[in-house]
């Protein structure tokens, strides 16, 4: 099943492609139609599988849509240093062809 079966736009379609993804992991496949319907959802899955694509696409989305602000609109958190720098990276690939800003946060 590849990505644009699940519902995300041709920016985030061009984005996903030019990081090297080519079919959804089952995480992926099965959250990003729920997150997309802005159902809630928790995941589960082995390190490795895509989780954080899985609610950062639709996530996306779901913003790429809306018109801009310059108010907070999604808050992430994470308990790591390391997993906040992991999505921030992701996120700024994800993003790279939406009009949206992302900002990183971490202390100790």
């Amino acid at each position: 099943m590849p990505f644009a079966t699940l519902g995300l736009g041709p920016r985030i379609a061009q984005a996903i492609t030019e990081h090297g993804y080519v079919e959804p992991t089952p995480i992926q496949a099965k959250a990003i139609p729920v997150i997309l319907e802005g159902r809630d959802l928790i995941g589960v899955a082995q390190t490795g599988t895509g989780k954080t694509a899985a609610f950062v696409l639709p996530l996306l989305e779901r913003l790429g849509g809306a018109p801009p602000t310059r108010h907070l609109r999604v808050l992430v958190v994470a308990p790591t240093r390391e997993l906040v720098v992991q999505i921030e990276g992701n996120v700024r690939a994800y993003a790279r062809h939406l009009p949206l800003k992302c900002a990183t946060i971490y202390g100790g």
